[in-house]
């Protein structure tokens, strides 16, 4: 069981108020893997299977913050990632025509040494989890290497902030079918990603990014609440990048499968699985030559005004694929 899925659970009880009379759709929280060797690239995390009603302007803002701590060595190679990175996006989409939507987003990156270092050593402490070396690395540190055969191919270890790359989407509705008792839809989901962000900096790859995903989701209304399923499959094809420019894949695939409950008209309880196939070739290393899968659970809120809060956390279940633990918050609305 995810070790923070207690945390999550909390926080959406704590945060819940009186039931509205209209059951709420379990949906896929908005997030992809955080580690900064690929969050740089152009995974799509919108992977809702309906598009923005016609005349309809669906804005979103989200928060990842991630903790990274993995140390790994061969004879060959070297790869150190310690530090937190943060990260908000915000996006708009505005359907048009009965069957599509269009949209930008645009994101903000900040690395830095951070504070969780402290609360995770503590939680596997109290636990009784493995550490993995982070008891003993030096608390607040920003540290991203790699080296291999002797030649250092990335060092980052000073904290930055700015822009991140923007993202250009579209989305096209194939099927929905919709009465009292359930809601089924299926979508086809593009997403074009724009070098604009510092490749330096680890904000950006240096690369176009183009991707194209088929979107499903099924929901039913019963009387023991909202019962959810969705999920997603699709690729993505990029041009060379600046980051590891010569271990760099050009072809990846990605894709999601979830699950909710919702028991009352303003709760609901999910849990998602993203994954994707690996980012880098030539190495032995899982950090950069192993897919990954990773699981984020939480739930959502029905806040007063229609607006919708996600709350997740997420964590690598192929170890080392993805940040060690990452909280997710997100707002939407739809105007």
């Amino acid at each position: 069981m995810n070790r923070m899925l207690p945390v999550s659970l909390l926080l959406l009880l704590a945060m819940a108020g009186p039931a509205a009379a209209e059951d709420m759709e379990i949906t896929p929280f908005r997030t992809v893997n955080q580690s900064p060797l690929v969050q740089i690239f152009g995974l799509p995390a919108q992977s809702e299977a309906t598009v923005a009603p016609s005349g309809k302007t669906v804005v979103s803002l989200v928060q990842d913050v991630a903790s990274d701590y993995t140390v790994s060595s061969t004879s060959r190679e070297q790869i150190h990632l310690d530090g937190e990175s943060y990260r908000w996006t915000l996006a708009a989409r505005h359907g048009f025509g009965g069957r599509f939507d269009a949209g930008l987003e645009i994101p903000y990156v900040l690395y830095g040494g951070g504070f969780l270092d402290s609360f995770i050593v503590e939680w596997h402490k109290f636990f009784g989890l493995p550490q993995g070396g982070r008891d003993s690395a030096p608390k607040g540190r920003l540290l991203f290497s790699y080296t291999k055969d002797g030649v250092q191919k990335l060092k980052m270890d000073h904290a930055d902030s700015g822009l991140g790359d923007i993202s250009l989407t579209g989305g096209m509705q194939l099927y929905e079918a919709r009465d009292g008792e359930s809601h089924d839809s299926l979508a086809l989901r593009a997403s074009l990603k724009l070098p604009s962000g510092d490749s330096n900096s680890l904000r950006g790859s240096g690369s176009t990014d183009a991707t194209l995903a088929l979107c499903g989701s099924m929901n039913n209304f019963t009387e023991w609440g909202a019962l959810g399923v969705f999920g997603s499959l699709g690729g993505m094809a990029m041009s060379d990048g600046d980051v590891l420019r010569d271990q760099q894949q050009h072809l990846v695939g990605f894709g999601t499968v979830g699950l909710g409950w919702g028991p009352w008209s303003r709760v609901s309880f999910k849990f998602q699985l993203n994954a994707h196939t690996a980012f880098y070739r030539g190495s032995s290393l899982d950090e950069l030559s192993k897919p990954s899968l990773m699981l984020v659970s939480g739930g959502a809120i029905k806040l007063p005004g229609d607006y919708r809060l996600d709350i997740g956390v997420s964590e690598d279940v192929a170890v080392a694929t993805a940040p060690d633990v990452a909280f997710h918050l997100g707002v939407s609305k739809q105007f």
